[in-house]
């Protein structure tokens, strides 16, 4: 993706394949609650060529991990483009701002901009929300510096990030409210990856109704996927995951499966890509497994998205 005469490039590699067309895949680490960035490293190495960005995941749970900023450096340096996600739930303004200069400057070059899972849920459940910018205004924020160079005050930042900007949707949430990512679409984002979605046809009408939004237009939108293991994680993705809705067929193969659940879970993941990739204007997959380095270099092969594409980003 250019960024015009005189300016670096918005983003990196997953800029790149978005604005060549190409099917992205992105996966997920999320860094560990301790002081060693080994086990990052450790999982990066096990994505490398499998996946054009990973997205390293910002207090997940609301549980206390290494700082996303911090992760995003051994990703870096294992040799992934890293996406940095931020939540607003945990930083001001002046916090924000930082990170984001620091990010960009340890690797990152996507950014991902959520609220942030609610406290009563994780590990700190009397901690403070912040909440000094919402989602749009942080991405107002990033786009701002990435093409005035400048922070919410005015203030010149020298060699300004210019990240790619993503934000979440859960397209199969009930009910679904167009104009909560339309307003995301407002503050200028350039990529939207959903909820994890396991509802093909659901899907594909969520796709349909949007297309009249300009979606597809407006941002490259990539698809959440998880391979499941087992009924019981369905069930409980089913039932306790917002946005996210197992059909009763997946839930009923699984549980016939017995111990043969995991691989019909993949069976089942791979026809869920296939049909993804045949709706109009979906740009790529997000693969959350959950740490399974493994399950997502299966998948990513299996669904013919291996190797990568290769190029001068």
């Amino acid at each position: 993706m250019s960024g015009g005469a005189g300016r670096e490039p918005v983003g990196g590699r997953l800029a790149g394949i978005l604005a060549g067309d190409d099917f992205a895949v992105t996966g997920e680490i999320v860094p560990p609650r301790g002081a060693s960035g080994t086990p990052i490293t450790a999982h990066a190495r096990e994505l490398v060529g499998y996946v054009d960005a990973v997205n390293v995941t910002d207090n997940p749970t609301a549980s206390a991990h290494m700082s996303p900023v911090a992760g995003a450096r051994f990703v870096h340096e294992a040799g992934i483009e890293p996406t940095v996600q931020l939540t607003v739930r945990d930083r001001n303004r002046l916090a924000i701002t930082s990170d984001l200069l620091g990010a960009w400057a340890l690797g990152a070059r996507n950014l991902f901009c959520l609220t942030g899972d609610r406290l009563s849920g994780g590990d700190h459940p009397d901690a403070t929300t912040v909440g000094d910018l919402t989602v749009e205004e942080l991405v107002g924020l990033a786009r701002r510096m990435r093409e005035e160079g400048t922070t919410l005050v005015g203030g010149e930042v020298a060699d300004p990030p210019r990240y790619l900007i993503g934000v979440a949707d859960a397209p199969l949430a009930d009910p679904y409210l167009p104009e909560k990512l339309e307003s995301k679409l407002d503050a200028g984002v350039d990529f939207v990856t959903t909820q994890i979605a396991y509802d093909v046809d659901r899907l594909a009408a969520w796709a349909d109704t949007m297309r009249s939004h300009g979606l597809f237009e407006r941002a490259k939108v990539l698809i959440g996927v998880t391979p499941l293991r087992s009924a019981a994680q369905a069930r409980f993705m089913d039932t306790k995951l917002y946005g996210v809705s197992v059909p009763a067929t997946t839930i009923a193969a699984l549980e016939a499966a017995g111990d043969g659940a995991p691989a019909v879970g993949m069976e089942l993941t791979i026809e869920l890509v296939e049909a993804i990739r045949r709706i109009d204007g979906v740009a790529g997959i997000h693969v959350m497994a959950l740490g399974r380095d493994d399950a997502t270099r299966e998948l990513v092969e299996r669904s013919g998205l291996f190797p990568r594409p290769t190029g001068a980003w």
